[in-house]
């Protein structure tokens, strides 16, 4: 049987049963999105990989005390988890992490292309690259992009994760990209 055809809660069931292969298939296939949004959250490679190691551990604790509740939503249950351990480390600092110059890791680079030509990935990459400088969003708005466009949410998940309405969601989408479109527009790209 290959686990990789098997879908979360197949993998969920055998790993309970002992096979940790199966949850091995289940972080592979989930660790980049989840990753992703923790990054783009904290702003920090190694706060970044502790609050994941951090998610991962809760998500096995969960796992084995039975509590997790199969709704065939695993990766939405999991970003959850991710989305709270961000708030409670930001409540616990009380202030924004900054990014320095010397960071060597780069976001869009992990990000998967699977069906992109290579001038295609190539032009992604360097609007990636012009829009890495801009995204200084409030917080609200920041978050909407990057549980939208990189965690790939629906406005609904975004609103039940945020304990917001769908229309403050939306709402903050919109300010996102009028405040982009107006800061591409100061600097002159062409996108």
């Amino acid at each position: 049987m290959q686990l990789k055809m098997l879908n979360d809660q197949e993998l969920i069931s055998l790993y309970l049963n002992g096979n940790s292969t199966a949850f091995e298939v289940l972080l592979k296939r989930h660790k980049d999105k989840i990753y992703t949004s923790i990054y783009l959250f904290v702003k920090d490679t190694e706060l970044a990989e502790d609050i994941f190691q951090e998610v991962f551990i809760k998500i096995i604790d969960t796992l084995r005390k039975e509590k997790y509740n199969n709704e065939g939503k695993f990766l939405q249950w999991a970003m959850r988890i991710a989305y709270n351990m961000c708030v409670d480390h930001f409540r616990r600092a009380k202030r924004m992490t900054k990014i320095s110059n010397t960071e060597t890791f780069d976001i869009f680079n992990i990000l998967e292309c699977k069906d992109d030509h290579m001038e295609n990935s190539i032009i992604k990459s360097q609007i990636h690259s012009k829009l890495r400088h801009l995204v200084d969003q409030p917080d609200e708005q920041r978050e909407v992009v990057i549980l939208r466009h990189y965690a790939d949410m629906s406005f609904k998940e975004i609103s039940q994760m945020t304990r917001v309405s769908i229309n403050t969601s939306l709402g903050r989408m919109r300010y996102a990209l009028i405040n982009l479109r107006k800061l591409v527009t100061e600097a002159e790209m062409v996108m």
